[in-house]
């Protein structure tokens, strides 16, 4: 027996091919539509037996609000999600919101379709490989990079770091020498440094680093990285 199903997409074509390739199966597509202000008032007012949510940003804040939104007006209401092959808590967050099944969005009709029928029948739809590589990165986690800022920040000594914010706030040689009691030469040897401790050939270079990494704000607060006290408070000398 064909499911009663709407596909919402972000992309209007996708949902269309789908509900297209579904009606040929014998299902019955009450309607395919891209996510909108109105898209959770169309899936309510339609009450399919399943709604298949194709999603391509699983990872963004409020991907699945919609989940919720239906959830909450029409509990009754399977939702699948068609995504791209997602964190562990990307699969998470699916379902905390309501989800009844995760689908990779590459998935053969036939798979979708499976999916569809268990979710219709109140089971859980996730492909067990998914949840295999769920399983297998939350028990062996890959190992995060270091914050840019932080590994930036340990490159310099507190004494560069200063040069590096009065190299921010545009200031030269003599006005950074003047502002930190040492000579214009000390202070043009504290600049060289820096430029060579963070590879690159400009002082525009490098506030235009520091600016886009957050070091500015990662230096103007408490020490993260093993110095005390903000960069002004550096001893003189």
């Amino acid at each position: 027996m064909g499911v009663r199903v709407m596909v919402v997409d972000d992309h209007r074509l996708l949902a269309e091919a789908l509900a297209s390739a579904l009606k040929l199966r014998g299902h019955r597509v009450l309607a395919a539509a891209a996510p909108a202000a109105g898209a959770a008032e169309l899936v309510v007012s339609r009450a399919p037996e399943v709604c298949l949510l194709g999603t391509s940003a699983p990872a963004e804040p409020g991907a699945f609000d919609l989940v919720t939104a239906i959830k909450r007006e029409r509990p009754q209401v399977a939702v699948v999600v068609l995504g791209p092959v997602p964190s562990p808590h990307g699969i998470a967050a699916a379902f905390a919101a309501g989800a009844s099944g995760y689908v990779r969005q590459d998935e053969r009709i036939e798979g979708v379709e499976r999916a569809m029928l268990k979710a219709r029948a109140g089971e859980a739809a996730v492909a067990p490989q998914l949840l295999r590589g769920a399983f297998t990165e939350l028990l062996n986690p890959v190992a995060q990079p270091d914050d840019e800022a932080q590994r930036l920040l340990r490159l310099l000594t507190p004494r560069e770091v200063e040069v590096l914010v009065r190299v921010a706030e545009g200031e030269d040689t003599r006005r950074i020498a003047a502002g930190m009691g040492i000579a214009p030469s000390t202070a043009r040897t504290h600049v060289q440094r820096v430029l060579m401790k963070l590879d690159v050939g400009s002082r525009l270079e490098a506030a235009a680093l520091a600016a886009r990494t957050g070091l500015l704000e990662r230096a103007a607060g408490p020490a993260e990285s093993g110095w005390a006290g903000g960069v002004r408070s550096a001893g003189r000398g």
